[in-house]
């Protein structure tokens, strides 16, 4: 499936959509990690920012319920280079085109990532459209420029567990054993 990242001042980038069908909005922004990809999905600071990862190659561990920082993704949407073929750590329990396309979140891949960082750092954060389901560049930067942006809102509360929780080194074990379990199942080391 083709995929588009539409910037507010037209820039267009086109390239393989992966991950869930769907058209986002956000403010698109760069993270230079060269591992944790999972991580920052989940990471609530990134709620409505379409990400893009500055890796030349990005989901060769897969994903696994164990890594998640929080509740689901709060990326609207995910920009990578090279989207790997394989899936080669043996906790992963889904890929990362699978594990998006479970949790509604868009990607494209085949993106000059390059430039697209030097465009960001060079003009700051910029509004945009990710598309995996239309090619209308035009109607993406309309959007684009319609979505209100972040500045001044008060999203913390979207983001914010509903209720407190105790989380400590035993939950910790616990996950991880469930991710050993998966392995083992597989004929894979503990």
């Amino acid at each position: 499936m083709k995929g588009l990242l539409v910037l507010e001042d037209g820039t267009t980038f086109e390239g393989e959509g992966f991950g869930a069908a769907a058209t986002v909005v956000g403010e698109v922004c760069f993270n230079t990690s060269m591992a944790g990809y999972q991580e920052v999905l989940t990471d609530p600071s990134y709620h409505e920012q379409i990400v893009t990862m500055t890796a030349a190659e990005v989901g060769n561990t897969g994903t696994n319920d164990a890594d998640d920082q929080s509740r689901r993704p709060w990326v609207a949407g995910f920009v990578v280079r090279e989207l790997s073929p394989v899936v080669s750590s043996w906790r992963a329990e889904d890929d990362l085109d699978g594990y998006l396309r479970r949790h509604g979140v868009p990607g494209v891949a085949e993106i000059d990532t390059r430039a697209l960082t030097r465009r960001l750092r060079d003009r700051g954060a910029q509004r945009g459209a990710l598309s995996t389901e239309m090619d209308d560049p035009a109607e993406l930067v309309r959007r684009a420029r319609a979505w209100p942006g972040l500045v001044g809102r008060d999203i913390a509360g979207e983001v914010s567990t509903p209720e407190p929780y105790t989380w400590g080194l035993e939950d910790v074990r616990r996950r991880l054993r469930g991710g050993h379990a998966a392995g083992a199942e597989r004929g894979l080391p503990d």
